[in-house]
């Protein structure tokens, strides 16, 4: 028996679960990728590889939050209007900021050349395998994907029909594996078959959280999509998915509700624009610090406290109100009747 639609029409939970997922990655890069990048810097002394894990969390945010859009929209126009207005102006800002405190630090190890930077502008640089201005760029090319297949569902077969569509789903991803000479790489990139099953699962709970399917229902599915990891990925991925697949199932029972906390809340709200200011601008902030002979202690916490207030400035100037003009704009276009629907005979 499907359950009935909860109440609650937003999930704060879920902003939290972005905070943590921020926070992760931040100490992920800030004390382990940038002891890699530059070994010679005195850095922290403690490494955290875990961080790895938070991309896998964030597509599964993603699979789950991607309903909240398909929900509101009419037509594909719809869809992409409303995930440029979401991405792209934040994007650009990070981007441009990135790249100023780059030339001014002289930091030429962080640098790529002006044909990359044009690339970058398009946000699609990735699907060329063309270098991103920041390494933390590469994860935006993957929820491009996963948004033309999400948009290509929506459109051709219907959600009505979605958890077959993910099986076929799966099954592809297995024949990826059997025989990786099949599927060409960029096809493998347009339809995200490395992390098809951590999108699954937000999907899977979303469906159940929105009371379109119940526990029983979704239960194949999500045994499939944990399969596909089990035998695809090593032991500790599997256990990152078996973790995602339990966070996920206690969010739509309403377990995760400690979570929501006012900075963890906040910090999930900002989340997108930090991710993208945070790694290399920070870098250059170490770098500095440590040239300086500080502690890299100090260069850590000069660090975060920059991401966070650029990430902060990015997303109350530029992310939400550029965001609010581009949809409001488009709602207008919509409702203003062309030439054509004026001269266009009735009946």
């Amino acid at each position: 028996m499907v359950e009935t639609k909860p109440k609650r029409t937003r999930l704060t939970e879920l902003d939290a679960l972005r905070g943590i997922g921020a926070l992760c990655v931040l100490v992920f890069h800030y004390s382990t990728r940038f002891h890699e990048l530059f070994p010679q810097a005195s850095h922290v002394p403690f490494s955290f590889p875990g961080g790895n894990y938070r991309v896998l969390l964030f597509f599964t945010i993603s699979g789950f939050a991607i309903f909240f859009t398909l929900d509101r929209i009419g037509t594909v126009a719809d869809f992409i209007v409303n995930r440029f207005a979401r991405l792209y102006p934040a994007y650009l800002v990070a981007m441009l900021v990135t790249l100023s405190i780059e030339y001014l630090a002289q930091a030429t190890q962080l640098l790529v050349g002006p044909f990359a930077i044009l690339a970058n502008l398009t946000m699609l640089q990735g699907f060329a395998f063309i270098p991103e201005v920041d390494g933390a760029y590469w994860t935006l090319t993957v929820e491009i994907a996963f948004y033309f297949c999400m948009v290509s569902i929506w459109k051709w077969i219907g959600l009505r029909h979605l958890e077959p569509t993910l099986v076929a789903w799966l099954i592809l991803r297995w024949v990826m594996q059997l025989w990786p000479d099949i599927v060409p790489e960029r096809v493998v990139m347009l339809l995200v078959l490395r992390y098809t099953p951590f999108f699954i699962i937000g999907m899977l709970a979303y469906r159940i959280w929105a009371g379109q399917r119940s526990w029983q229902q979704q239960a194949p599915y999500a045994a499939l999509a944990l399969l596909s990891i089990a035998t695809m990925e090593t032991w500790d991925v599997a256990i990152v998915g078996l973790v995602l697949m339990a966070t996920f199932a206690a969010l739509i029972r309403n377990h995760l509700r400690f979570l929501a906390i006012r900075p963890l809340v906040w910090m999930g709200g900002i989340s997108y624009s930090f991710y993208l200011i945070h790694q290399h601008v920070g870098f250059v902030v170490m770098l500095e610090i440590a040239r300086a002979g500080y502690s890299p202690w100090i260069g850590f916490a000069a660090a975060f406290l920059v991401a966070l207030t650029l990430g902060t400035l990015i997303n109350r100037l530029v992310e939400r109100p550029a965001g609010e003009i581009i949809l409001r704009w488009w709602k207008k276009r919509r409702r203003a009747p062309g030439p054509l629907a004026e001269i266009a005979p009735s009946g």
